[in-house]
């Protein structure tokens, strides 16, 4: 259990600034799409067993990066922006391959052997050059070429001729994980072609100065990657890219403008996908009473698919119809009784209700999904709420027993939000109440004996 809390608190702080700054999205189709995306990738580099999970950033930009062997992270608009299936695995592909090449490590070993504050400042202003032109903003690529001056140009070269040679083993090992699944390349090479021409619009700058290969030396070397492999003129499955249809269009619909999503998607089209779009632009603009046609007619159209069920149960539950979100969540957790987020959206929606004959459903539906998304501050403090409110129904010699449950959801809560000081406070009320070695007891403990790394 220790291990468990450590992950999972360490993952939450050290989430890189630009992931922290845009937010993170949950959402459980976007979740199971980019999973079955990444699983054969991850079994043919030997990861499958490694937990590495896919968190995706609240951020318009084509970028994907990796910040050690078990945390992958992919901006929202690297789903948006790409066209098909293929592009995404092409991507999920490469960043794998700088885990199985150990490349961070390696990384970290270089820089802490220039040990120079000069050094750094370059590193970021590199960054915030590249980053700044791929985004276009050249203003933040003047800033960067300025900080980039100083410093000692020697060790800068050796470094990013360095990490140059990362990029294209990483291009190489993602080749063989696409080779070793049966799928092409074509979209890899599609996606960095891309980024190949916006990079050719940065001016006078080093070749050696670059983060990534040459463009045009890259592009070169995994075109003769991809066009020589013997799956290079294999398709994406027709119901895979209708998934990755509805994501997009989900994606666009909530994160752009109402009118850009209309704009994108018109009455005119009228595949589910740009229904969908318009199913969720129209409930931000209009409300859910309005957008209720468009969600009905998704699930006549697909009435297997539970996620249509789970949009209208959340908008429901959003618009303070709770117990109206009841029945399509229940429906949604039905066909996928595997999705922890579905889970946890219908136990809230069961405590909304106020309505206490849905406490014991509430909490099997919350202890369900949490003992597969056992980092959810949310399901925890949801699951304390319902505890809390059996230990006030409760007769006297059951009251302290709920009580000690509701405790312990909260130091978890508390736990995963990186509060500790209030975490321990709860977990110590908790152990309290709970009987001494028992599992409860021990999770309860794991929190009071935790200290964040180096620290005493």
């Amino acid at each position: 259990m220790r291990t468990a809390l450590v992950a999972g608190l360490i993952a939450s702080l050290t989430v890189p600034s630009a992931a922290n700054a845009a937010g993170l999205i949950r959402d459980a189709e976007t979740e199971a799409l980019i999973r079955q995306y990444a699983k054969p990738i991850l079994r043919a580099a030997g990861l499958g067993a490694q937990n590495v999970k896919i968190h995706i950033v609240n951020d318009r930009n084509f970028n994907a990066f990796v910040v050690d062997g078990h945390n992958m992270f992919m901006h929202a608009g690297t789903l948006m922006i790409a066209d098909t299936p293929n592009q995404v695995i092409g991507v999920i592909a490469h960043e794998t391959g700088h885990i199985t090449g150990g490349h961070l490590a390696r990384l970290r070993n270089q820089v802490s052997k220039a040990q120079s504050t000069a050094l750094m400042l370059q590193l970021l202003g590199l960054a915030a050059m590249a980053g700044g032109a791929i985004a276009g903003a050249p203003g933040a690529a003047q800033v960067g070429m300025g900080a980039a001056m100083g410093g000692t140009d020697a060790t800068m070269r050796t470094l990013l001729s360095y990490r140059q040679t990362e990029e294209s083993s990483a291009d190489q090992a993602a080749m063989k994980f696409l080779d070793a699944t049966k799928q092409s390349g074509l979209g890899m090479l599609e996606t960095f072609e891309v980024l190949a021409n916006k990079l050719r619009g940065i001016q006078g700058i080093n070749p050696y100065l670059m983060t990534h290969p040459l463009p045009q030396t890259r592009i070169s070397q995994l075109r003769t990657l991809v066009e020589t492999s013997p799956y290079y003129e294999v398709k994406d499955p027709p119901e895979l890219q209708f998934r990755h249809d509805l994501i997009r269009a989900k994606l666009s619909g909530f994160l752009d403008k109402p009118e850009i999503a209309f704009n994108r998607y018109p009455q005119s089209d009228t595949s589910l996908p740009s229904v969908y779009a318009r199913a969720i632009a129209t409930y931000r603009q209009s409300g859910v009473q309005v957008a209720m046609p468009l969600l009905d007619q998704l699930i006549t159209a697909q009435p297997d698919w539970p996620y249509f069920y789970e949009l209208k149960g959340q908008f429901l539950f959003e618009s303070g119809r709770g117990a109206e979100a009841i029945s399509p969540l229940r429906k949604a957790v039905e066909l996928a009784p595997h999705e922890a987020l579905i889970q946890i959206m219908l136990g809230q929606a069961l405590l909304g209700t106020q309505d206490n004959r849905y406490l014991d459903e509430a909490i099997r539906n919350l202890r369900t999904a949490l003992a597969r998304e056992n980092t959810s501050a949310m399901g925890y403090r949801q699951l304390a709420s319902a505890y809390a409110r059996k230990a006030d129904l409760a007769k006297l010699r059951r009251q302290a027993q709920f009580h000690a449950q509701a405790s312990l959801a909260s130091a978890e809560a508390y736990f995963y939000e990186g509060r500790l000081a209030l975490a321990k406070q709860q977990a110590k009320r908790a152990q309290d109440g709970l009987p001494n070695g028992t599992p409860n007891w021990i999770r309860a403990n794991d929190i009071l004996a935790f200290e964040l790394p180096g620290r005493k």
